[in-house]
């Protein structure tokens, strides 16, 4: 079963707990496009801002072959004027991310894609304490940017730590979504976690393959979120 594959997958996006930075940096991976977009200065393109773990990071791999940086590229290639920055963390916790909103506050951004919870899940933390820091992440941004679209990406459990809390972690983000009205990337890592062509030597995080499949697994959510970003805006 995928669950049970999930456990040498899973793990790596575990790094040792680090005294990660409040004001760690986000890295823009917008590039020249063509098409629409193509007359619009990218410093004055609206951002797609991406916080996560590892797996947003994209450890082991190029930035440009981070997944965020394979959603610039359907940006462009869409002809949307829209910029990625990258603001992934390996080893990062939501409580972590929680405490980096507010300085991921003071850049403009339109649209967030909230990618957390897995290094909690792997340290057994509480499902009760992730789905606070998610929430609280989810009401400040909406306090400081009410405009603000935010996206949430979906994870599943390792079924290690047993039923009850694989079922409430993998129930947590389909309930927050419906809770707040947020578009859902109902498991960022299918079709790549557990496929050993996927992920790199340690069998652990997605190769520059996997990272373009997770990248198509939240482009299917991302792009009609953009386009109507983009209309409401007036500037596709």
């Amino acid at each position: 079963m995928l669950a049970t594959a999930l456990v040498p997958l899973m793990i790596g996006c575990q790094q040792p707990e680090r005294n990660v930075p409040t004001e760690a940096p986000a890295v823009d991976t917008s590039a020249a496009s063509a098409g629409p977009a193509a007359g619009i200065p990218i410093a004055q393109r609206p951002v797609v801002l991406f916080l996560g773990t590892s797996l947003t990071a994209g450890l082991g791999l190029l930035a440009e072959d981070a997944f965020p940086a394979v959603i610039q590229e359907k940006i462009d290639s869409a002809g949307l004027p829209f910029r990625v920055v990258n603001a992934g963390v390996s080893g990062e916790t939501s409580a972590g991310a929680r405490r980096r909103i507010d300085w991921l506050l003071r850049q403009n951004f339109d649209v967030l894609v909230l990618e957390t919870g897995a290094n909690d899940m792997l340290r057994g933390t509480n499902v009760d304490s992730t789905r606070a820091n998610i929430q609280a992440i989810v009401d400040r941004v909406r306090e400081a940017r009410p405009e603000a679209r935010i996206v949430l990406a979906g994870m599943l459990a390792a079924p290690n730590l047993g039923r009850e809390y694989t079922s409430r972690f993998r129930d947590m983000y389909p309930e927050l979504a419906t809770q707040n009205d947020l578009p859902l990337i109902p498991f960022l890592l299918q079709d790549v976690a557990a496929v050993p062509e996927m992920n790199q030597g340690d069998g652990m995080h997605p190769n520059v393959e996997g990272a373009r499949r997770v990248a198509a697994n939240a482009w299917t959510v991302l792009e009609p979120v953009l386009r109507e970003e983009a209309l409401s805006q007036s500037i596709d």
